[in-house]
């Protein structure tokens, strides 16, 4: 078993899922734990995490001495690699150049880096702080473009540490190297498959004679978690979709056409957009966006669900990465609520139901596969819940709300024209609050400028801009100006993720 010290960050979990997808068990916990966990476990190694903390800062997370020298193996990762140089008597200081996103990394001969054939790699950092001197008895086995204690070892202590993440999909060879650990603690790998009749079984048993309502938005995620929850549990599934106008047009298709064919189950539709606009009115903070819109779509259906008093259960499509952005912790600060996470009120009467909590998106995938769905299903783009709301900067009304969707639909065309729908992940328009000054009929026009957002990414939990064709761009460009009133000019969206968040709110 491999026990991962979680110093609060959100790839702690990646870095366990990597391991489990390499036919390991894993264990996260804490730092205040992992003394006890180490005597009562007997691990085969160790993982610490990467965290948003300097390891100079007061009230930093630590751990005691005496796991550095307990002769378990151990790779330390981002703060990881800085906290083992800073408690053993290295140097550690804010670098010079802080580095957020891809960077080259050049590994020398060692264990931790076998079957890495480049002398090259681009590899993801995510740090502000570096080592700067290695403490006693480590040696420098990788240097990065801006730092020279990329990577680190001690083959006595069987302590090795890198500055960047290889459990994120962009880092090239990061398994591998993931791997390369494993053998080094002498891990054998076995295999393991997710376990659909296990779901399905867990549901039913959960459920009994009760019925559930389930949030049913169209999108990939809940429509896998609707069909599992339909196959345990037939006909006392009720789906419901709350139409907020806050989705894209195809939503509704998926929810009153495509789910009734493949379960013989419809759906109730239940139009609310006027209450979602009055809700959101004059609400510019993106969490109060989210807060708001957690709130009422409970209340909407806890309103519809109450009509039968056998429905006690909620349900919902929350994904991992869901669930993983909206968890704050000791040391890790909120990224933003997910509406169906931190937007749920604590007071909700329902209980929750949630099939694919612990699943990331190429997961959720693999499990509509499993299930039979369409790929127009399992493969169509994640849609935030909160939909247009977090796509439109600042205040929300009907006339923002026509103009982000043209807007956005402008964009899913061309793209979809251009055969890009396949090779990118995601994509999408933002309005931007921000105006500019443009030409129009030979006038000065002082209108809003559009942002566009495209990324690749495997899990969302990293993710990199997408290198969309520029004629395809230009395309988009010309028609949002020319067919979107009130635009003044279009701009792309090249940030990684991270720094950015892959929304804007």
């Amino acid at each position: 078993m491999i026990i991962i010290v979680d110093f609060g960050s959100q790839t702690a979990h990646l870095i366990g899922r990597r391991i489990k997808e390499l036919g390991v068990k894993h264990l996260i916990t804490t730092p205040d734990l992992i003394e006890e966990l180490l005597k009562s476990e007997k691990p085969s190694g160790i993982i610490f995490s990467g965290g948003p903390s300097s390891v100079y800062e007061k009230n930093a997370p630590t751990i005691s001495k005496r796991i550095l020298e307990s002769n378990v193996p151990i790779l330390g990762i981002c703060y990881g690699q800085q906290l083992i140089a800073h408690l053993l008597g290295g140097t550690v200081s804010p670098g010079k150049i802080k580095e957020y996103g891809p960077a080259v990394f050049y590994p020398d001969k060692h264990p931790l880096f076998k079957n890495v054939q480049k002398e090259q790699l681009t590899v993801w950092m995510s740090h502000g702080d570096e080592v700067m001197k290695t403490p006693k008895g480590f040696s420098i086995i990788g240097k990065s473009e801006n730092i020279k204690v990329a990577a680190m070892a001690n083959e006595e202590k069987k302590i090795y540490s890198i500055q960047f993440h290889p459990e994120v999909e962009h880092t090239e060879m990061g398994i591998e190297m993931l791997k390369n650990f494993l053998n080094i603690c002498k891990e054998e790998p076995h295999n393991e498959q997710i376990d659909v009749r296990g779901i399905v079984r867990h549901i039913k048993e959960t459920v009994g004679s009760k019925k559930v309502a389930m949030a049913f938005s169209g999108g990939t995620d809940s429509f896998v978690a609707g069909a599992l929850i339909a196959k345990a549990i037939g006909k006392k599934l009720v789906p419901i979709y709350i139409d907020s106008g806050l989705m894209r047009k195809d939503a509704m298709y998926k929810v009153t056409t495509l789910f009734p064919k493949l379960f013989r189950i419809r759906p109730t539709v239940v139009n609310a957009r006027p209450e979602f606009l009055a809700a959101l009115k004059n609400v510019v903070d993106p969490e109060e966006k989210r807060k708001k819109i957690g709130a009422l779509y409970v209340q909407l259906f806890e309103k519809e669900s109450f009509k039968d008093k056998n429905i006690v259960f909620l349900a919902q499509g929350t994904t991992y990465a869901d669930f993983i952005h909206s968890k704050s912790t000791k040391h890790a600060a909120l990224i933003k609520s997910h509406h169906n996470v931190g937007g749920l009120p604590k007071n909700m009467k329902l209980r929750l139901l949630e099939p694919i909590r612990y699943f990331y998106t190429d997961q959720v995938r693999y499990l509509g596969k499993l299930l039979g769905l369409p790929d127009e299903v399992v493969r169509q783009q994640p849609f935030p819940g909160p939909g247009f709301a977090v796509r439109i900067i600042g205040k929300i009304t009907k006339e923002r709300l026509d103009k982000e969707e043209q807007a956005d639909q402008i964009v899913v065309e061309e793209m979809e024209k251009a055969g890009q729908q396949n090779k990118v992940f995601q994509y999408w328009a933002i309005l931007t609050g921000v105006n500019s000054t443009a030409i129009k009929g030979d006038g000065r026009f002082y209108g809003e400028v559009v942002a566009i957002r495209a990324l690749t990414t495997k899990d969302r939990m990293t993710a990199d801009w997408a290198k969309i064709p520029y004629d395809v761009l230009q395309k988009i460009s010309t028609r949002i100006v020319n067919e979107v009133p009130g635009v003044s000019r279009v701009v792309y969206d090249i940030t990684t993720k991270p720094p950015a968040t892959m929304e804007w709110e």
